[in-house]
């Protein structure tokens, strides 16, 4: 009985550690999926760009993984990439400095956090319906001030001299890595070890776990859920700065669009729940990493760009929907288990 009862608290156990890191899994399958399509066409200059495509997204999936675990939602970050991306030409195109644009997009990417996370932390307003105002509103004003300006699109003026080293940066590599790729990381590193080793991180999934259970702990869920509207808004910043290195330009009638629905999917892909107070932040990369796999895979399957989005939808669905299932098939199989080492 006892060698029984041991089995059993390893296979537990196992599950257990399955159920953690399933979106390392996810990945893995994806990415075969992926491989196998291509018949072996696949380089590691191709490997590479997955990283390099998932960095945008993939920052801003992170600020949306600490909401969602707070219990919120913010449907406002495509709409402040594109307002950033915007104010951040207009900023390097008068200034002609790689810094100061880098600094504004931080900086204007925190005050749209701060509107929301105001809104929602301190007025108490709901998530989704300040952080779809915003989203409005946002993408409005980056589109009227466009056409102040008199131009179709916010482009970097390629005659500055510190434009060659703001562009050749969002396509530089070292050691064939890009360094998008490089950046994307280090925010991953950094905003992982601030969930998992930091009190502030684990105010976070108090929060999302019993708001009034944290409240009661001494926690200051304001504070708490405004700083992580701010985080969520540097982060989007950050993606703007890169998107810039990259692209060079920004068209904000199209920049950002649905990149809330990717970051939400990148997070529920990495395990995180939706009900708030549960998940890993290390899941949101293997996330994104996942959606622009699925993305290559849809292209690579020669389907009608129209399609796309309804694919990802689809995927989308079936992610929330395995992550309700899974737990509730996780307790039938612990309940049956001890049943059995009860008989």
């Amino acid at each position: 009985m006892k060698n029984k009862n041991t089995l059993l608290n390893k296979k537990g156990q196992l599950s257990s550690v399955i159920g953690s890191y399933s979106f390392i899994l996810i990945f893995a399958a994806i990415f075969i999926v992926y491989l196998i399509i291509n018949q072996g066409a696949t380089t590691w200059n191709g490997v590479m760009n997955i990283l390099r495509h998932s960095a945008v997204v993939g920052i801003i999936a992170f600020g949306m993984g600490l909401v969602i675990i707070t219990g919120g939602i913010d449907l406002s970050v495509g709409s402040t990439l594109a307002l950033v991306g915007g104010m951040s030409v207009l900023v390097f195109n008068k200034s002609n400095s790689i810094i100061l644009t880098l600094l504004f997009a931080l900086a204007a990417g925190a005050f749209c956090g701060l509107i929301n996370g105001f809104l929602i932390g301190r007025v108490k307003m709901p998530p989704f319906i300040v952080t779809l105002a915003t989203m409005l509103v946002f993408r409005s004003i980056s589109q009227y001030t466009l056409r102040t300006t008199g131009s179709s699109i916010y482009n970097m003026d390629g005659t500055l001299s510190s434009y060659e080293g703001f562009y050749g940066f969002g396509q530089q590599k070292v050691l064939t890595i890009p360094v998008v790729g490089l950046v994307f990381l280090l925010v991953c590193a950094l905003i992982v070890f601030m969930s998992n080793n930091t009190k502030f991180g684990k105010t976070i999934y108090a929060l999302g776990s019993n708001e009034k259970a944290a409240r009661l702990a001494g926690i200051n869920v304001e504070r708490t859920s405004v700083l992580v509207y701010v985080i969520t808004g540097i982060l989007t910043g950050l993606s703007a700065f890169l998107w810039l290195a990259m692209n060079g330009s920004v068209d904000p009638a199209t920049l950002g669009k649905s990149n809330e629905m990717y970051a939400i999917a990148a997070v529920v892909i990495g395990g995180i729940s939706m009900s708030g107070g549960k998940g890993k932040i290390l899941g949101v990369a293997f996330g994104a990493m996942s959606y622009t796999i699925i993305d290559k895979i849809i292209a690579s399957l020669g389907f009608d760009a129209l399609i796309n989005d309804s694919i990802k939808g689809s995927i989308l669905l079936l992610a929330v929907l395995v992550q309700q299932v899974v737990p509730m098939l996780r307790e039938k199989i612990r309940k049956l288990s001890k049943e059995k080492a009860a008989r």
